[in-house]
């Protein structure tokens, strides 16, 4: 019967085993083995214990390299391991980082795009209530300017109608009318002028409210101290002498309110362009300002979501790394325990 030294005892090599325990095994076999050898006839004692001995100790070395060699290979492991996770723990530490730096980048930029798209928007509405506002000033200027224009050149043509008249009845040998002086004659003059069909009576109304309206401005100049130069400046003439005056006045006038009115166009459409061009340009930049506020926000949306992917897997390879700390130092120290069991 094949002799067992695991029956005598827990197995060698089991983790923690102390030297006092291995003697103890040791004269347990002994015993065990004098025991069996008193009944064996032709065996030596004495060389069934060398072999024994022999078998044992061999069975000790090869657990203990085949321990070495497991140990070895689990150490490559543990370093090879903790290489990988600390360059993926730096990684995703790096990689946190950058996300908030990304993340805040995109928050500063919101907030900048949302002030700008305010101010901007602020403005086109300001230009286009300035644009409002010209443009009912101009159609107010054109009104008045059609009315002044139309009267001015009703009251050339009746005064130039009126002359005529007067300078053929003067050619004819005259008329006491056309020695007329003064606004109050010469209204009579123009009355008695409709009354003979020498001019019709929407120009002598025309007239005849040019010259009175021409005396009150001459009247409140005077009490002024500033009489009117060219009201009537041929007062001794008759009345071809005063219409021809205010025929001059009246040119005078339309010819001022024509390039007044030009002046103003040209303002209005200088403005106008100017107005609408900020309005095409501002319109521009809030439609870009609003698309980059939307990149933006997606930016951060996607920078947010990557974050909470990379931190979950940045403290999933932390907390590997500390039960990989633990179980190779644990493993180291079983390793020593099992080695100084065997020596």
């Amino acid at each position: 019967q094949d002799f067992d030294s695991r029956t005598l005892c827990f197995p060698i090599n089991e983790v923690g085993a102390m030297r006092a325990v291995g003697i103890a095994c040791l004269a347990a076999i002994f015993v065990q083995l004098f025991a069996h050898t008193a009944q064996a006839s032709d065996t030596n004692p004495v060389q069934k214990v060398i072999e024994l001995l022999a078998n044992l100790h061999g069975k000790v070395v090869q657990e203990g390299e085949e321990a070495k060699k497991a140990f070895k290979e689990f150490s490559e492991w543990c370093e090879e391991r903790s290489q990988n996770l600390g360059f993926d723990i730096k990684t995703a530490k790096a990689e946190v980082e950058e996300l908030n730096a990304e993340i805040e980048r995109a928050t500063s930029s919101s907030v900048a795009l949302s002030t700008k798209i305010d101010e901007t928007a602020s403005e086109i509405a300001g230009n286009e209530a300035d644009l409002k506002s010209a443009s009912e000033i101009r159609k107010a200027e054109e009104k008045d300017f059609s009315t002044a224009e139309s009267e001015l050149v009703e009251v050339i043509d009746a005064i130039e109608r009126a002359i005529n008249v007067l300078e053929r009845e003067a050619r004819k040998g005259g008329a006491a009318m056309l020695q007329a002086q003064g606004p109050r004659n010469i209204v009579h003059a123009l009355h008695a002028m409709v009354e003979a069909s020498m001019i019709g009576s929407q120009d002598a109304k025309t007239l005849t409210a040019l010259v009175q309206s021409t005396q009150q401005e001459s009247d409140t100049a005077s009490d002024l101290g500033a009489p009117e130069a060219d009201a009537y400046d041929n007062r001794s003439g008759g009345i071809i002498d005063t219409l021809e005056n205010l025929l001059e006045k009246a040119k005078s006038q339309l010819d001022s309110a024509r390039t007044k009115e030009t002046s103003a166009r040209h303002n209005f459409e200088m403005l106008k362009q100017s107005l609408e061009d900020e309005i095409k340009y501002g319109t521009q930049d809030l439609s870009d300002a609003k698309k980059n506020l939307a990149l933006q926000a997606e930016a951060k949306a996607t920078a947010e979501g990557d974050l909470g992917v990379t931190s979950k897997g940045l403290a999933e390879d932390e907390k590997t790394m500390s039960t990989l700390r633990q179980d190779c130092v644990m493993r180291s120290q079983d390793y020593e325990a099992e080695t100084m069991s065997r020596a």
